[in-house]
């Protein structure tokens, strides 16, 4: 095989440095060639973005703000979208050089390439500083000028109580929805939440519709037109009904209603409410689900509420077979919590009455329950006492005597959980709200449904009875973010109580000088064991940057 010699490579000497180079158009080297000809003119080397520091958005021109988390993607093309003269020039690599968080500075290393001579490419490296300059968008301007808002959704509820907006809080903090809300106010029967664009509002209106049974109407009002240019500024007003219906109420279907919601009996209790609402019959177990359109076509309220609830105790549960789900039919013995109490040094006589008479209150009543599958003798249950209750209700005055219950039981109670005072380990978020008008003395706290004034001790016994519920309903809990508080002990959420080992019994920590005394009849009642206790793995981590507001609830 012939070797066959590469070509020899001409060089020629450098023009300005007199180096030993290739042959070029310009007959310079690459050093010389950069020290005459610069790429980068015309290009800026500092410039500056604007950033609002209360919805955490970069300003994109001409008029669009834009999120983008740092050093990300998104911030690099806004950065690169403000360099004038960068379309004169081939960009082949751009990337962000760390700096400190809190320095206000942007660095970003640029690498472009552009023809100096003919058929001479040169490429250059060079950093271009960006100060970031603090501002507020427009979206933060109005609200920090109040009374600008452009759409209005007027959430109300004709109830007592405000256990629904509390829960309807927490699903629009787990889902989101509040983001685009401008602020939120709070009034004598519901809130009202205000935005600074129309689609925002329809879009809450939306949300409202998919979690509980509503009704909307919308509003608008001219502020002002422009005759030449055929244009007009509106503000728009949405109001939303919550169907008047809650959980665990006692309903009263009208009699040719009920016969078209699979003829079901008139006398029913609300067992879920969503969308739309679920409604029980306690005798059969036959449910029907009651949607928003056959709702307010023919709207009913309901007889009684939970304030209503009586406490039972139950003496003997006999199930029947029948079962739909968890719910279990079953024959019951119960009787008034505290119509009977045991007492000691009486001689046989272990059941005293409670009460000074011997009427109704120490009567044993039988009932047919769908809680079969969990009450046990000895538990304690709540329910509506229709015997000894009378209500304004046609609907309720045409049943017959016959088909209407002496007690109609909701669901199970633990009373002497209640009594230990216990601190919970967890705590709920708000959203920021405004305080109420029209003479509420309310400061804005910050938690929807505690304006302060009159009401203040019902409000605060409905928001007691909303984290009761939430500890004794698991399929409640599901649907609301529960959050770790920081500062509770594990021995304040047990209440003080030590185990003696892995078969011990649970006892109370005692001082060393205390003493022990245990009276007849003030023993300390044993803590029920089928308690849904909250459990580790529900709980989420507090983060800082989850706060929507100053005002936080903590249970």
């Amino acid at each position: 095989m012939e070797f066959v010699p590469e070509p020899a490579i001409h060089r020629v000497l450098c023009a300005d440095c007199g180096t030993p180079i290739e042959p070029n158009s310009a007959n310079l080297c690459v050093a010389c060639l950069r020290n005459s000809v610069d790429i980068t003119e015309g290009i800026p080397k500092q410039s500056s973005v604007s950033f609002c520091r209360n919805c955490e958005r970069f300003f994109s021109p001409p008029s669009a703000w834009t999120l983008a988390r740092p050093e990300s993607q998104e911030l690099l093309a806004l950065c690169l979208k403000r360099l004038k003269g960068l379309n004169k020039v081939r960009l082949t690599e751009a990337h962000f050089i760390w700096t400190e968080p809190h320095s206000k500075r942007l660095r970003v290393s640029l690498t472009i390439q552009k023809e100096v001579l003919t058929a001479t490419i040169l490429e250059q490296v060079f950093e271009i500083e960006y100060l970031v300059q603090h501002t507020q968008c427009p979206d933060c301007t109005k609200l920090a000028a109040k009374n600008t808002w452009k759409a209005l959704v007027q959430v109300r509820q004709k109830v007592t109580h405000k256990r629904t907006f509390l829960f309807l809080e927490q699903l629009i903090l787990k889902h989101g929805a509040q983001k685009d809300t401008v602020g939120v106010k709070e009034v004598r029967d519901g809130l009202d939440f205000f935005y600074s664009q129309r689609s925002h509002a329809i879009r809450m209106v939306e949300f409202l519709a998919g979690v509980v049974p509503v009704r909307s109407k919308g509003s608008e009002q001219l502020l002002s037109t422009d005759t030449h240019s055929n244009t007009a500024n509106y503000k728009f007003t949405y109001s939303v009904e919550i169907a008047p219906i809650c959980k665990d109420d006692l309903v009263c279907i009208p009699l040719k209603q009920a016969r078209s919601l699979s003829n079901i009996s008139p006398l029913t209790i609300c067992t879920r409410v969503g969308s739309s609402f679920q409604l029980l019959d306690v005798n059969t177990l036959q449910a029907v689900e009651v949607s928003t359109q056959v709702y307010w076509r023919a709207p009913f309220s309901s007889l009684a509420g939970l304030s209503d609830l009586v406490e039972f105790t139950v003496l003997d549960v006999e199930p029947i077979g029948t079962h739909r789900g968890r719910w279990v039919l079953a024959d019951a013995q119960i009787a008034l919590a505290g119509a009977f109490r045991s007492s000691r040094g009486h001689g046989d006589e272990d059941m005293l009455m409670d009460h000074d008479t011997a009427g109704e209150t120490s009567q044993i009543l039988h009932t047919r329950t769908h809680l079969g599958g969990i009450l046990q003798p000895g538990d304690t249950a709540m329910g509506y006492y229709l015997t000894a209750s009378n209500f304004n209700s046609d609907a309720y005055a045409t049943l017959p005597a016959e088909r209407v219950p002496d007690v109609i039981l909701v669901k199970k109670a633990y009373p002497n959980r209640r009594k230990k005072g216990r601190t919970r380990a967890w705590k709920l978020r708000s959203i920021a709200k405004e305080a109420g008008e029209e003479g509420e003395t309310g400061a804005g706290r910050g938690v929807v449904g505690r304006i302060g004034g009159r009401d203040q001790k019902k409000v605060e016994e409905d928001y007691e009875i909303f984290l009761r519920e939430l500890e004794e309903d698991p399929e409640l809990r599901a649907n609301v973010n529960l959050y770790k508080a920081r500062d509770v002990k594990m021995q304040d959420v047990n209440g003080g109580r030590k185990k003696g080992g892995q078969y011990g019994m649970d006892v109370d920590q005692v001082g060393p000088g205390e003493e022990v005394s245990v009276e007849a009849g003030e023993a300390e009642a044993e803590e029920e064991g089928d308690f849904p206790d909250v459990q580790l793995e529900e709980l989420l981590e507090d983060f800082d940057e989850m706060t929507l507001g100053e005002g936080e609830k903590s249970s």
